[in-house]
């Protein structure tokens, strides 16, 4: 299972997650409780092994924008959050990031992993950032390929909403915090734990 610790912001935290073999760590580049400046992302990027993806998480930004934020930060992968067209992707396309579409559950867009030239595609709940929990059977089809779910995950529920819709990877952020913005490294341990023991992706 594909594990992504998103919203980031200290030291401690970055070591917990990576420690505890979170595949993906996502910096929020845009206006959030969770956000943090591209030096800041880039400090914390600099501790983190090749092996473990770090995510430039975008939303409302221009397409110029997010590649002068993901150059100054260094990320390894872009994830655009929101109704972004495929021509953004497209535009996207030559940077040397890996793409992430993130739509949420009430979207009109395709949920098939790719489908805009993205590499991954992140599912979230109808009001992604909330922490809310929601049911995938709003749905109009589950999706396809490798995506992610995320929305109201928390380390004792991670392992039955894996089991109810298969997910290829999950992602988190609020189930993870102990106040809004602030993370908490023992439930990151514990999401990473519960998550990776539902299978493989």
């Amino acid at each position: 299972m594909f594990v992504k610790i998103c919203g980031l912001r200290e030291p401690e935290h970055v070591a917990a997650a990576v420690s505890a073999g979170a595949d993906a760590i996502g910096f929020v580049l845009t206006a959030s409780p969770r956000q943090v400046t591209p030096d800041r992302a880039a400090e914390l990027a600099a501790e983190i092994p090749e092996n473990v993806l770090t995510v430039g998480v975008f939303a409302g930004q221009t397409v110029a924008e997010v590649r002068a934020l993901a150059d100054a930060s260094g990320v390894r992968a872009i994830q655009l959050h929101g109704n972004y067209p495929a021509e953004s992707f497209a535009a996207l396309a030559e940077h040397s990031a890996r793409l992430i579409r993130a739509v949420g559950a009430d979207t009109a867009q395709p949920l098939t992993a790719g489908a805009f030239g993205e590499d991954l595609l992140l599912v979230d709940a109808p009001k992604p950032g909330s922490g809310e929990s929601w049911d995938p059977a709003v749905l109009p089809s589950l999706p396809t390929g490798q995506w992610l779910l995320a929305g109201g995950l928390y380390p004792d529920t991670v392992t039955a909403a894996i089991a109810a819709v298969r997910p290829w990877g999950v992602d988190v952020s609020s189930g993870v915090e102990v106040s809004r913005g602030v993370k908490d490294s023992e439930a990151i341990r514990r999401f990473i734990a519960a998550a990776k023991g539902a299978g493989a992706h």
